[in-house]
């Protein structure tokens, strides 16, 4: 079964961090570059990063360059989405992402104090 499954997200004050984890099963994982998206209430879905294939290159949304970085292991078939300096407008659900594949269920991540 092909399939992406985000785990990892939270309740964090600002400030805080968290690690994200998208574990993929059911197809080559290395063969596809990976994104990582965020919706949040009334708002339309970003781009947060996206990484390649060999997990050699990467971008990020201005708005989390900096203090976020994302990485990804094809021999577990896992990608991660570390957050660092987490702040309130980075209240989300966040979705690992692959277009010819699809999207995970997504993990709700809430900064507050």
């Amino acid at each position: 079964q092909v399939q992406l499954v985000e785990s990892g997200g939270g309740l964090v004050q600002p400030g805080g961090s968290l690690r994200l984890s998208c574990v993929a099963s059911g197809f080559t994982f290395s063969s596809y570059a990976l994104n990582w998206y965020r919706q949040a209430p009334g708002k339309e879905r970003e781009l947060v990063a996206n990484i390649t294939r060999a997990g050699d290159n990467w971008m990020y949304a201005v708005s989390v360059h900096g203090r976020f970085t994302v990485s990804r292991d094809n021999v577990k078939n896992t990608a991660h989405l570390r957050m660092n300096n987490l702040k309130p407008e980075d209240t989300a659900v966040y979705y690992c992402d692959i277009p010819e594949i699809g999207r995970g269920q997504g993990t709700q991540v809430t900064v507050s104090s």
